[in-house]
């Protein structure tokens, strides 16, 4: 599965999650929800990985042009010199051996105009499928923020497990310290550690 897989996966979740009566908010399994970020988590890094290898492949490609260039141009000044030796035709050796280091240097232009086509076109497609990625998550995270900031009290407390008669300015003084949702703790916790 990979992450685009998930995502999806995730925003089935929460769309078939079971609403919490008279609120706007969903009921969502917690076990659920931390195996699809936990899987999104192993496949990012693997988009990762194969961008890095894209541009080294592009490093590659590019060192493996320049060293073609040069050795088609130190064989186009071999032949060069070889010919003008020659004096019965050294002019026509002279213009020769020009039109060959040229026919080298445009091959090489070319060589690598077509490297940095193939490595852009890879990282513009690896851009898309990035940018896709994104937007996924953050409509997630937004239709999950604001399911939970929608919640009722009752569900509030019924979630944390605190009484029901605790006051508004308590249930205020909770919410400001859990911000965020608990995944998202975690999510920090596996990059530090």
């Amino acid at each position: 599965m990979d992450a685009e897989d998930a995502l999806a996966e995730l925003e089935e979740l929460v769309a078939s999650a079971r609403p919490v009566p008279l609120s706007m908010s969903v009921m969502v399994h917690r076990s659920t929800l931390e195996e699809l970020v936990g899987r999104l988590r192993e496949d990012l890094p693997e988009e990762v990985r194969e961008a890095r290898w894209i541009l080294k492949e592009r490093d590659d490609l590019l060192e493996q042009a320049r060293i073609d260039a040069q050795r088609i141009t130190a064989d186009a000044q071999a032949e060069r010199e070889r010919l003008i030796e020659e004096s019965e035709v050294a002019k026509a050796a002279q213009r020769r051996a020009e039109e060959i280091v040229e026919d080298a240097r445009e091959q090489a232009r070319v060589l690598r105009l077509e490297a940095e086509d193939y490595v852009d076109a890879k990282l513009a497609n690896f851009e898309i499928a990035l940018q896709r990625t994104l937007r996924t998550v953050e409509r997630g995270r937004e239709r999950l923020r604001g399911r939970d900031d929608q919640a009722p009290p009752q569900a509030a407390d019924a979630e944390d497990g605190s009484s029901p008669e605790r006051t508004d300015d308590a249930r205020a003084g909770d919410d400001s310290a859990q911000a965020e949702p608990v995944v998202f703790d975690q999510e920090r916790q596996h990059r530090s550690g």
